[in-house]
C-alpha cells in the first residue's frame, strides 16, 4: 500500500504531473479481461488490484496502538486532490509486451543488476523479490490460503509465453511450492520473525489458524498433516 500510495502523495507534493508504473500485475498474473486493456493507475484500481481487497485502510486505526498518523502514506489521495492537481499514473507495460527476463537482461547490461545465485525460495525465478525477506511468509499464506504461491503465478506467465510446458511447470511447482518457509534469500526464519517480534512457534500457529483446510490432508482430528519439514501436502495436487 505505502507503495502506491506514498507515491502520488509525493507526486502532489512537488507538482510532478505523470508517474509511470512498471508491469500492471492484473495483467500479467490475471484479472478480468475489460480491466486488463487499461492503462491507468487510478483509485478503483488500487482498491481491485492493489492488494487491500475488500479492506480499507482505516480498518487498520486502533488495531497494535496504529493511529491514523501512522497511516499517512498509506491513504492514497483523494480523487479530488489528484485530479486538480493533474496528476496521472500509467502503466509502462501497457505499452509493450512487458517480460520480466527481458527486463532482468536489460538491468543486468545497464545497471549491473544481481541475480540470486539459484531460483528464490518458493518462487522459480532468480531475480524477483530480493530486497525483503519477509517476501517469503506473504508468498506462504498465498499458497496456505488459495493452494499456489509465487513459483505458479510466475510459471502461469512462462506456459502463456510458450517458453515451458504445463508438464514441466507441474513438476516444478510440485518439488518447490508451498514448504515451509524456513528460510528466505538464505536468511533463518527465526532471524526474520525478529523483525515483528514474534517466535516460530508464535508464527506456525497463526499459519495452522488461517489455512485452508479444504485444500491440505487433514488427520480424523481435523488437525493438518506436516512432514518433517513442517510442509503441508496437498489434496488432489495434479489438479
Amino acid at each position: 500500500m505505502a507503495l502506491f500510495s506514498a507515491v502520488p502523495i509525493i507526486a502532489i507534493r512537488y507538482n510532478i504531473p505523470l508517474i509511470i508504473w512498471g508491469e500492471n500485475s492484473q495483467t500479467e498474473y490475471g484479472g478480468p479481461d475489460e480491466d486488463a486493456k487499461k492503462n491507468i493507475l487510478d483509485h478503483n484500481w488500487l482498491q481491485e488490484f492493489g492488494g487491500m481487497g475488500s479492506l480499507r485502510v482505516s480498518d487498520l486505526l486502533f488495531i497494535e496502538g496504529i493511529e491514523e498518523k501512522d497511516l499517512i502514506l498509506y491513504q492514497y489521495p483523494e480523487i479530488d486532490l489528484l485530479n486538480a492537481a493533474k496528476i496521472k499514473g500509467i502503466f509502462l507495460g501497457h505499452y509493450f509486451n512487458w517480460d520480466g527476463k527481458k527486463n532482468r537482461e536489460i538491468a543486468e547490461k545497464k545497471a549491473n543488476f544481481k541475480s540470486w545465485h539459484t531460483n528464490v525460495e518458493g518462487s522459480y525465478y532468480d531475480f524477483e523479490n530480493l530486497d525483503n525477506y519477509q517476501t517469503g511468509i506473504h508468498d506462504y499464506f498465498c499458497f496456505l490460503k488459495f493452494g499456489y504461491g509465487r513459483a505458479s503465478a510466475q510459471l502461469s506467465t512462462e506456459i502463456r509465453k510458450k517458453r515451458i510446458s504445463r508438464e514441466e511447470a507441474l513438476n516444478f511447482v510440485k518439488k518447490y511450492e508451498g514448504k515451509f518457509p524456513i528460510k528466505y534469500l538464505d536468511r533463518d526464519l527465526e532471524v526474520i520473525l525478529k523483525d515483528i517480534n514474534m517466535s516460530i512457534s508464535e508464527f506456525i500457529k497463526i499459519c495452522d489458524k488461517f489455512t485452508n483446510k479444504n485444500i491440505f490432508e487433514i488427520d480424523k482430528n481435523g488437525n493438518l498433516i506436516k512432514d518433517n519439514t513442517l510442509s503441508l501436502k496437498k489434496i488432489n495436487y495434479d489438479n
